[in-house]
């Protein structure tokens, strides 16, 4: 049994280690802990029961002035050995839903690789995301990334008048508040969402 749940520091190293097994773009200690210092809410883990970590969503909330309050997902990954149980659909909605509860996130962005099937299709088809652009040479490697993005229920709502749903936007200490400006975001170049897959 795998269960779910939100990530703790203790994790990290973990999480790091899960991230170097599956994936190419790799970060270094100090950026997961920017990460859970500025936004403990959106990271999750899926941890087995032997108490080892064997997936992660690492996320976060975008500050950019110019662009509505939106999430981001910055690193995706399940181990192959438990893969097609569905962790890596829980684990995005979790941070999801966090993302639009907590913060009052309009829609929640990502990156991933052209040639990454399995994670465009677990994007599209299981989790709703839709291409927003496409970015050249966005990985290290030199590899195109799409730009998908995910508008959030609450936003959504927002089209027909609904007012009651217009309490998603002020939470306080939210990524719209610039409380977190100061940490520099250090390792963002690379920081393209990836995932291995479901």
């Amino acid at each position: 049994m795998v269960c779910i749940r939100q990530a703790t520091v203790e994790d990290l190293m973990e999480m790091q280690a899960c991230n170097l097994f599956c994936l190419p773009e790799n970060y270094q200690m100090k950026y997961y802990l920017y990460h859970i210092l500025s936004w403990p809410q959106l990271l999750y883990v899926a941890e087995d029961y032997d108490g080892h970590i064997v997936g992660y969503v690492l996320a976060k909330m975008e500050e950019e002035s110019s662009e509505p309050c939106h999430g981001h997902i910055t690193s995706l990954a399940v181990l192959r050995t438990h893969r097609k149980l569905g962790l890596a659909t829980k684990l995005m909605t979790a941070a999801q839903a966090a993302m639009e509860s907590v913060f009052g996130a309009e829609y929640v962005s990502l990156h991933v690789r052209r040639s990454n099937r399995a994670a465009f299709n677990l994007y599209t088809s299981t989790l709703g995301y839709k291409i927003h652009d496409v970015e050249a040479k966005y990985y290290a490697d030199g590899e195109d990334a799409y730009d998908m993005r995910k508008q959030l229920k609450g936003r959504q709502h927002h089209h027909h008048g609904h007012g009651h749903h217009h309490h998603h936007h002020h939470h306080g200490g939210g990524c719209c508040s610039g409380d977190s400006k100061a940490v520099v975001d250090a390792g963002n170049a690379g920081a393209g969402a990836s995932t291995s897959g479901e």
